[in-house]
């Protein structure tokens, strides 16, 4: 059986589950090229290799309207610096601040339906999306519909979002497993304020998932990468039984101690 596994040890964000999957992929520039086709707009991939702890994987950018999405910080500020990149849209409740350039779950619906990806990315593009909106309703008490996604942020997490899943239908496994999610403590400064570790949509989406904080201080599981993996994860433990054909290593933004990056493994099992 064709049998992907991810090894969460530092967490997971869309931008380091792209790089690893892209790394998977038998002609990774030709699979960058692809994605910049698909019709996301006023959006470009493009990916940079990197090291983390000696070891050597792939970082992705995403630019949207000629810039990147900027992290929400860890706090204190001055001592540590956020983990990950990509993941965190920013998410407002609507009569709070709405204005043109917010957009509702309506415009995300429309804006996946135009991309150049199969009926079946498209519908799960929409599942993991949808799966981030009712977190965040539940988390603010209001309901779905009247969340509404900064520009930029959402279409960040877009971008991460379509390659990933348009990326696991070109590999094609039949099944996908993962560690534990290692998920950071503390606490980080986003738009709403002072939050906990994990935020608190990111906790919602985990439900029912094995987490661990671990011993590295920060968010290390964004709402993206939280949303995508249970979208296609369906068994968490040790690496099973399998014949490793292929690895990749997606690099998060940030130096640790430990190795900033998210390894996939594909082979059969």
């Amino acid at each position: 059986m064709k049998t992907l596994y991810f090894d969460l040890g530092m967490g997971a964000a869309g931008d380091m589950l792209t790089g690893a999957l892209l790394e998977l992929m038998p002609d990774r520039e030709a699979a960058l090229e692809q994605l910049n086709r698909l019709g996301l707009p006023h959006t470009q991939f493009s990916m940079e290799r990197g090291s983390k702890c000696g070891i050597s994987g792939t970082h992705i950018h995403v630019t949207v309207l000629g810039q990147e999405e900027q992290p929400c910080q860890e706090e204190p500020r001055h001592e540590r610096e956020h983990a990950h990149d990509h993941g965190h849209s920013h998410h407002h409740v609507h009569g709070q601040e709405h204005h043109h350039s917010h957009t509702a779950m309506a415009d995300i619906r429309q804006t996946v339906q135009a991309l150049s990806v199969s009926d079946a990315v498209k519908a799960r593009v929409l599942e993991v999306y949808a799966r981030i909106a009712q977190a965040e309703s539940l988390v603010h008490g209001v309901p779905a519909q009247q969340i509404h996604f900064h520009e930029v942020g959402t279409l960040d997490a877009l971008a991460d979002i379509t390659a990933v899943c348009y990326l696991l239908e070109q590999l094609s496994p039949e099944r996908i497993v993962a560690s534990p999610v290692q998920v950071g403590f503390g606490k980080i400064r986003c738009a709403h304020g002072i939050l906990p570790v994990p935020a608190p949509a990111t906790a919602q989406i985990l439900l029912g998932i094995p987490i661990r904080a671990g011993d590295i201080p920060g968010e290390l599981c964004t709402p993206t990468g939280a949303a995508l993996l249970r979208q296609f994860v369906s068994d968490y433990g040790p690496m099973p039984l399998m014949t490793v054909e292929r690895i990749g290593y997606g690099l998060g933004q940030k130096d640790f101690p430990a190795a900033n990056c998210l390894r996939a493994m594909l082979g059969e099992g």
